[in-house]
């Protein structure tokens, strides 16, 4: 994950963390941040802890979209992290936001697996 404070920006020093006398510092914090695709807010929560990166991408009356997560993740994290949205099982549905999405990075040394390039579609090389 970037460090943070890059962001300090969009960080919601008035709510969040604010309100327990803390509003964040390089690797968590609560971030108000502009979409890119109809300048509206989307509410950001980061953390990081336990073996893991995670930001919280929210939106008021609707679920982020593709061009806003993207957005999101190249702000949170560098790009040569590996970092992904992760469908769990329906039993292990936890939802307290009901236009909420996550985006996760395992910080303890652990690398995510990723398909071969060829089952996700043809190469520049390939396609020109």
């Amino acid at each position: 994950m970037r460090d943070l404070r890059e962001l300090d920006r969009f960080r919601d020093v008035a709510n969040g963390l604010a309100a327990y006398g803390w509003a964040g510092d390089g690797t968590c914090g609560v971030f108000t941040i502009p979409s890119p695709t109809d300048r509206q807010d989307m509410r950001v929560i980061a953390s990081s802890g336990d073996g893991w990166d995670h930001v919280s991408v929210s939106r008021k009356s609707r679920c982020p979209n593709w061009p806003e997560m993207e957005h999101v993740k190249r702000l949170f994290f560098r790009d040569d992290e590996v970092c992904f949205q992760l469908h769990v099982a329906v039993s292990d549905h936890i939802s307290i936001h009901p236009y909420c999405l996550h985006i996760w990075r395992p910080n303890d040394g652990q690398t995510i697996p990723l398909p071969p390039k060829y089952m996700v579609g043809p190469s520049a090389e390939v396609a020109a």
